[in-house]
């Protein structure tokens, strides 16, 4: 039975690198028949071979550097995003350690009546924001005198924007401020990942703005 050192050397036997192919050329060189040597076009299409599987293996030895300088900072990214809280695409909210809750609605056109219901888990508006006239793009929301019995239940709610009606309208998005309570950078991706207090795990791709502790 063949130890697992001896597997690994039988496997690395299957592929040829640099120096094998290197030999081989050189071999093939000194054997040749001196009366129909080599095709020239025979040898400088095996020279443009040499250099493409050096090339490759160059590019991959660089790749492989990048991706090593790159990791630290990937690190330092997660990181930064710990103990604050980041703009999400969604309509679940929960009051913040200030007892407040914010984000922004997308208007997609302008409109004279705009606002937000906030739902309880039971279906039961508890709040109406009203927005008043507001012009086309992001428009900011608060709500900051949340009572005392939501802020110490810290129910997770249900926001709909709404624009030229009390009901729901087409096209008006919203996304709401909620805290990193963990970061991660994992092995097999490119991304990180931050853990949201009411959204789990979720890319820091989708994070729109990033906001400062308070």
């Amino acid at each position: 039975v063949k130890t697992q050192e001896e597997a690994a050397k039988g496997n690395k036997k299957t592929a040829l690198g640099q120096e094998d192919f290197l030999k081989l050329m050189t071999t093939q060189l000194q054997n040749q028949d001196p009366f129909a040597p080599m095709d020239n076009g025979d040898f400088i299409a095996q020279m443009a071979q040499f250099s493409t599987v050096t090339g490759i293996t160059e590019i991959n030895n660089n790749l492989t550097n990048i991706g090593s300088k790159l990791e630290p900072n990937r690190i330092a990214t997660a990181a930064q995003f710990l103990g604050h809280s980041v703009l999400i695409p969604g309509k679940v909210v929960s009051p913040d350690e200030n007892g407040e809750i914010h984000g922004v609605i997308d208007l997609p056109a302008s409109s004279t009546d705009v606002g937000l219901t906030f739902t309880n888990d039971s279906g039961e508006v508890v709040k109406t924001l009203n927005l008043g006239s507001q012009n086309k793009g992001l428009v900011g929301f608060s709500w900051v005198d949340i009572p005392d019995s939501l802020k110490k239940s810290n129910e997770r709610l249900t926001i709909q924007a709404y624009a030229g009606n009390k009901n729901a309208s087409d096209g008006v998005s919203t996304a709401v401020y909620n805290k990193v309570i963990a970061a991660s950078t994992p092995k097999d991706s490119d991304d990180v990942l931050l853990e949201l207090k009411d959204y789990g795990e979720v890319s820091a791709s989708r994070a729109i703005k990033l906001k400062s502790k308070d």
